[in-house]
């Protein structure tokens, strides 16, 4: 229970803080969005917390998470967007997009906001649950 508990704080901070990144970005947001967030913080984090628990590369960790965001991006846009044509986003007049739901634009946006997201979760569980403080290897 504690575990999971640890997981929705995370998740709720997660989306509220992608929700409003959004609004800063964009000038609005939609609330499909806080549970997109929600998800791809918490994914970032289990990524960083059980895959690279040897400490590697913050580089590499990024790289990964790139590829967890774009893809839940994908999925999200394909359910929102194509299928419930809830218009989200559409970046079909980026170049390098996939159906408008994906572009190589915002991948390369989401590797760099991984690392503050990171750092920020790795430092939530250290002040929030007690956990390791965070040691990082940039290379």
């Amino acid at each position: 229970m504690k575990r999971l508990n640890k997981y929705l704080i995370l998740f709720v901070i997660g989306g509220i803080s992608y929700f409003f990144i959004e609004i800063l970005w964009r000038g609005h947001s939609h609330i499909t969005m806080f549970i997109l967030g929600g998800l791809c913080f918490v994914s970032v984090g289990l990524i960083n917390e059980y895959y690279f628990k040897l400490k590697k590369s913050l580089l590499i960790q990024q790289s990964v998470s790139c590829l967890v965001i774009t893809t839940l991006e994908l999925i999200f846009g394909l359910i929102l967007n194509v299928r419930l044509r809830l218009n989200v986003w559409d970046y079909s007049n980026l170049k390098f997009n996939l159906m408008g739901q994906i572009c190589l634009e915002y991948s390369v946006l989401w590797f760099f906001l991984s690392l503050p997201a990171i750092i920020f979760y790795d430092y939530l569980r250290h002040w929030l649950f007690g956990e390791e403080k965070p040691h990082y290897k940039f290379i």
